[in-house]
């Protein structure tokens, strides 16, 4: 096993209610514990899938049953369902799962990719160890459009499940041929990573497989002490930054109160937030006039049906003397915001929305009492203007050695 180095950059801090590091244990020394069996994310439970995913305290809500079950939805075309339920070794098929392992496979690269925007992109280059775009790759359940993945498992139970999926990885004939296992988003400290990474490492040279564990991109957040307010947060970053936002948020104050308002009915309000985004980003966007942005559509209408109102999704606008400039999605937790997508009306930009928007969301955690601002991946100017810190993420390559 291969492991590049993983101090280039930070690591992150200890997950919320996690002491320590679940302990790596050799794989041959559970055997026969725990079977993985393919199963549909249409035949478990939202139910039995969510509180799976609740036992991992480094799972967020990219891991949730809405989240998966959206992305299947909008692009089930782009790739094959590989979920796996991890049950007793005894149990009976069909069994009460004791973890979920969301798993799809496609290749990397499908020819259709620039049309439907699946392929897999990175906000750098990062040198990642390249693989051919035409093999058969087994990845994470929405890896296209999910930030962050893990197992949804308890934490003692992740050396054994590992050990499962890496047994039904090898196992010939009981799943679909495959050139390498290419799972991203790991999130550096979670122990899933730890668990497969050992499991894999432990079939390596009887399977004949190559196992590489590497940096894959980072996600910048923004930590928010327990206490402290805007006047901290703005004392903490230089000179220039702080005056320009002070300059910044006197400007737009002249025109009328700043405000980040809730949607009260975000499928209602859902293609203001598309316009916004496609007025920003044009041909970059989400929501391009094509198949791919016809997906982007469904994903997106499909987050907010089946989150629901009481889900930890959200579409906030920021106003400025009661108009909308700009729209934000994001994640709520106790521990963190996740800021998914956003999007601006260029027809305010002399009001600095983008920045305004950043300004509103700190607030919103400081007035919640959550600790931290998540960026999400990608290495934008903008949110190291704020402080941020990077949280890298990791990969979880395994090559077949008969593989280029």
């Amino acid at each position: 096993m291969t492991l590049l180095d993983l101090d280039a950059e930070p690591d992150c801090p200890p997950p919320p209610a996690a002491t320590a590091r679940t302990p790596i244990l050799d794989p041959t020394t559970t055997p026969g514990r725990l079977r993985a069996e393919r199963r549909s994310i249409a035949d478990i439970p939202p139910t039995t899938w969510d509180a799976l995913a609740a036992r991992n305290p480094w799972a967020t809500p990219f891991s949730g049953w809405a989240f998966q079950r959206a992305w299947w939805d909008a692009y089930g075309t782009n790739a094959h369902e590989e979920t796996l339920a991890v049950v007793p070794a005894t149990a009976p098929a069909g069994s009460a799962p004791v973890a979920i392992v969301p798993l799809m496979h496609r290749h990397e690269v499908e020819a259709d990719d620039e049309i439907l925007h699946t392929a897999m992109r990175h906000g750098r280059d990062l040198g990642l160890t390249a693989v051919p775009p035409t093999v058969t790759a087994v990845f994470f359940g929405a890896s296209y459009h999910a930030d962050y993945a893990t197992i949804l498992a308890a934490p003692d139970d992740l050396p054994a499940v590992a050990a499962a999926v890496a047994e039904h990885i090898a196992e010939p004939g009981i799943r679909r041929p495959w050139d390498v296992v290419d799972l991203r988003r790991l999130r550096c400290g979670d122990p899933a990573a730890d668990a497969l990474a050992a499991a894999f490492a432990g079939r390596e040279a009887a399977e004949g497989w190559s196992v590489e564990l590497e940096r894959e991109e980072v996600c910048p957040v923004i930590d928010l002490p327990v206490g402290s307010d805007m006047d901290d947060v703005l004392a903490g970053l230089g000179k220039k930054a702080r005056h320009e936002i002070r300059r910044k948020i006197r400007r737009a104050e002249s025109v009328g109160a700043i405000d980040l308002v809730a949607s009260p009915d975000p499928l209602a309000d859902l293609d203001t937030f598309i316009e916004f985004h496609q007025r920003k980003w044009g041909a970059r966007g989400l929501f391009p006039d094509s198949p791919g942005g016809d997906q982007s559509r469904v994903l997106f209408r499909g987050l907010f049906e089946l989150h629901g109102p009481a889900g930890p999704l959200r579409l906030m606008f920021l106003t400025i003397g009661g108009r909308r400039v700009a729209a934000g999605v994001h994640f709520e937790t106790p521990d963190r915001i996740l800021y998914y997508n956003a999007g601006v009306d260029p027809d305010a930009r002399d009001l600095s929305p983008g920045v305004l928007m950043i300004r509103a969301y700190v607030a919103r955690a400081l007035a919640m009492g959550i600790p931290r601002l998540d960026f999400l991946r990608g290495d934008e100017s903008y949110k190291y203007e704020w402080g941020a810190r990077d949280e890298p993420i990791q990969r979880l390559l395994v090559r077949r050695r008969d593989q280029p």
